[in-house]
């Protein structure tokens, strides 16, 4: 059962193109990997998912309903979460308050009932504070709770990201380039860690040039290049695909990726 179907999806940035014409579905509980050279249009559609962008046309459908055009924190607030290519925690605030971000989409208290400290705002602190601990005691990062995250080595602050990410309790998991900057280990820790997640029931569609980990961890590829689906099949289907190993073994540059 597809719980994302994109359709006929096309952006434009100016006259470049960045997305032409692309169809696909990620299966329930399945990690879909998203993989292309850079300018393919990697991004950009992670983008038009997730609300950042507007399509020029097509059509999303998450979950039986489309999402197309609408902003980031309504397509969150149905079970989409996301990180990004490059890290973004908010630095000043510690490992905890960071995760405890991510369930800004569960909350309930309005602004008025937050300032003044009523007790039904300092209730549900509370609760969101035990949650956003509870998902790193699920990650094994517990002790790093009341460390200022953006002090933390490279890894753990890519594993700070995706806990903030798993904090909304997403049904579907947008990962632009978990393992870029990390060494090999962390790279095989990463991978188990979003195998995981897969069999905790979250669906998972990975950007990643990490061909390694992409054909260690993925049930299916898709392949992008200068906006175009090129291919899309099982991990060991692509990696003997004519097409995409041209693609892979030629020169593509792009300002968009």
């Amino acid at each position: 059962m597809a719980l994302l179907t994109v359709e006929g999806l096309n952006m434009s940035f100016g006259g470049l193109r960045a997305v032409k014409d692309v169809s696909f579905t990620v299966a329930e509980g399945s990690i879909k990997a998203l993989i292309g050279p850079n300018g393919a249009g990697k991004t950009t559609l992670f983008n038009l998912i997730s609300g950042y962008l507007k399509p020029k046309s097509g059509v999303i459908v998450f979950d039986g309903r489309e999402i197309q055009g609408m902003p980031p924190h309504q397509i969150a607030s149905f079970g989409i979460a996301r990180t990004f290519q490059h890290i973004r925690l908010f630095p000043g605030m510690t490992v905890l308050e960071n995760v405890m971000v991510g369930l800004h989409t569960h909350t309930r208290s309005g602004f008025i009932s937050g300032m003044l400290r009523l007790p039904a705002s300092r209730r549900e602190e509370r609760f969101i504070r035990e949650q956003a601990m509870e998902v790193l005691e699920m990650i094994g990062i517990e002790e790093l709770a009341n460390k200022e995250a953006t002090s933390l080595a490279y890894g753990q602050q890519r594993i700070v990201e995706l806990a903030r990410a798993l904090a909304q309790k997403p049904k579907l998991l947008l990962l632009d380039e978990p393992a870029a900057g990390l060494n090999i280990r962390e790279t095989a820790a990463i991978g188990r860690f979003i195998e995981q997640i897969r069999d905790q029931g979250i669906t998972v569609f990975i950007v990643e040039h990490d061909m390694s980990l992409v054909m260690e961890i993925s049930d299916e590829v898709m392949v992008l290049s200068y906006g175009e689906k090129i291919a899309e099949d099982k991990p060991l289907a692509i990696q003997k695909n004519e097409e995409v190993i041209k693609v892979y073994l030629g020169e593509e540059e792009d300002v968009e990726n």
